[in-house]
């Protein structure tokens, strides 16, 4: 890691990045770093101490033979059993998530926007309309950057570009409870299959006693609710690009004008409740954390785009809305059926990239691996986990998720056999892979291919390499009569069968590197030379210990 701007190496490959580096970086202005992690380690039966790092109880470099396994198990399952009984300290008692719903500077310097496209609305604040992608920074007065914000959809823009700004100013704000429906265009509102009664109903919040107009259900297959935006010609506006100034909305949303109103761009015209504003406590959360680590398939998962390429919407059969995805040159178009009444995250003319959700709910682990890869999906799980637990207050390092992570990661389906012994479709482990294609390729043979597969932690246990682990855990019947027809032999490399077998653990001083060390004894003073003597005994024992190990 060298200095922007002078150059000065701060920190080599493979060195430990400590507090001082860090306070190092952090002053050189570098806002990303590469570093090695346990996801990415291709050490043999276990990971490096150089992915890992410190051992967090130590505060030191891990030692060989820590069980790193058993330490993430117990630093991600403990806090959770404490979210338990938090939970019933609490008596059931409803509480909203406090969300953030602005940000403030935390350092001197001047605005700069990046890709940021801002409107000013009939009230003169500025919106900002960029759906994605935007972006602002706080360079200061040396020209490097400080900090960097996102900006989300529809957030209130408080600072100009080159304005000046000190620690604690407000720069952004949004309501982060409803994700806004802007009109692009100044123009009369009309409505379009929004009749009330039917498609639109009055609701009365009982704290306020405020009156909204909602939009429900309706058997109606061919009703598609909408707000069109009309010029002086009473002619529906055209955006830019050549989108007609239509805005289909999804049940639930909550309408802000009414028909006939003059609205300007960057008004909002109705505005969708988030997921988000649902009461959350860790029983939703242990639950969550379960749905992630077993790879479960959500309720309501996203529909996730496979290529790149920009939105065209339409109506589909059965009433459906059909969601194209056009890529910018050649190439096969990809279409979505989306159930009428799931709110789309996409409106007509995004461009998208491929794994970005259509719409707005939780994702299935499974595409995210099929679309964007391992190291994505790594990613999202480690965030998503992160999330639960920030919820309640509590930290755990990202280094234990990213060890369980691994570990549902470990194996390959193969789909090509080449000229191995697999099987189409099987499921090996990564290592066996790597071992067996090396040796066809030294015979002059056609390499297996295969491609990364997701196992929820209980299919990962049940499918170690060790059959004696796997039976003490669960469908011991079913492991042994496996185990057996394919004359499996154990090797007892892990924990758990070592146990099961009344071995000593293969772990801290038990490993074998450290039971095959000879013991010398060096006492100086009188008798030298039978402390010496003795020395070679005890060394001789340990290596008879050793042997017979």
């Amino acid at each position: 890691i060298k200095d922007p701007y002078t150059d000065e190496v701060i920190v080599r490959a493979n060195e430990e990045i400590d507090e001082d580096k860090v306070a190092r970086i952090d002053k050189a202005g570098v806002t990303k770093v590469k570093i090695r992690s346990v996801l990415t380690c291709r050490a043999r039966g276990g990971a490096c101490s150089k992915c890992y790092g410190r051992d967090l109880a130590y505060g030191k470099p891990v030692e060989v033979g820590t069980p790193i396994g058993i330490l993430a198990a117990q630093s991600i399952g403990e806090p959770g059993t404490q979210l338990t009984m938090r939970t019933f300290h609490i008596g059931g008692t409803a509480r909203r998530a406090a969300e953030q719903a602005d940000f403030r500077a935390t350092s001197e310097g001047f605005i700069k926007c990046i890709d940021l496209n801002t409107v000013k609305n009939s009230a003169g604040e500025y919106i900002v309309m960029n759906r994605k992608g935007g972006e602002f920074a706080i360079v200061g007065e040396d020209g490097r950057e400080r900090e960097r914000y996102p900006v989300i959809y529809g957030a209130h823009f408080q600072v100009a570009d080159g304005q000046k700004v000190k620690p604690g100013d407000l720069l952004v704000t949004w309501d982060p409870y409803t994700t806004p429906i802007l009109t692009e265009v100044s123009g009369r509102v009309k409505f379009g299959d929004i009749i009330a009664g039917k498609t639109m109903k009055e609701k009365v919040d009982p704290v306020t006693g405020k009156a909204s107009q909602v939009l429900v259900e309706y058997k109606d297959i061919d009703v598609r609710p909408r707000i069109s935006i009309k010029d002086k010609e009473n002619k529906t506006a055209i955006l830019p690009g050549g989108r007609a100034a239509r805005y289909f909305l999804p049940v639930g949303a909550i309408l802000m004008v009414s028909e006939g109103d003059e609205v300007v761009a960057g008004d909002v015209i109705a505005k969708v409740p988030r997921e988000t504003t649902k009461t959350k406590d860790i029983t939703g959360g242990l639950p969550r954390v379960a749905e992630l680590f077993e790879c479960r398939k959500p309720k309501e998962a996203a529909v996730l785009t496979e290529i790149d390429g920009y939105v065209s919407i339409s109506k589909g059969a059965k009433g459906k809305q059909k969601v194209t995805i056009v890529p910018p040159d050649v190439g096969a178009k990809k279409e979505y059926l989306i159930p009428r009444g799931r709110h789309l995250n996409v409106v007509e003319g995004d461009f998208l990239r491929a794994g970005e959700p259509l719409t707005g709910t939780a994702a299935n682990p499974h595409d995210i691996l099929n679309i964007r890869g391992e190291l994505a999906l790594a990613r999202y799980l480690v965030d998503q986990v992160q999330e639960v637990y920030r919820l309640q207050g509590v930290r755990i390092n990202d280094k234990h998720i990213e060890v369980i992570v691994r570990q549902m990661l470990d194996r390959v389906k193969i789909v090509d056999v080449g000229d191995t012994d697999f099987v189409l479709e099987e499921h090996v482990a990564k290592d066996r892979f790597e071992d067996v294609n090396r040796e066809v390729v030294a015979k002059g043979g056609k390499p297996a291919s295969a491609k990364p597969v997701l196992l929820g932690i209980t299919k990962a246990s049940l499918s170690t390499e060790s059959f004696i682990s796997a039976a003490s855990f669960q469908e011991t019947t079913k492991v042994l009569a496996d185990a057996s027809i394919a004359s499996k032999v154990d090797h007892l490399k892990g924990l758990k069968e070592n146990v099961i077998m009344g071995r000593i653990v293969p772990a801290g001083t038990g490993m074998a590197r450290y039971r095959k060390a000879p013991v010398v004894l060096k006492i100086a003073g009188e008798g030298d030379k039978e402390k010496s003597e003795s020395a070679e005994v005890i060394s001789d024992a340990g290596a008879q210990e050793a042997a017979q190990a």
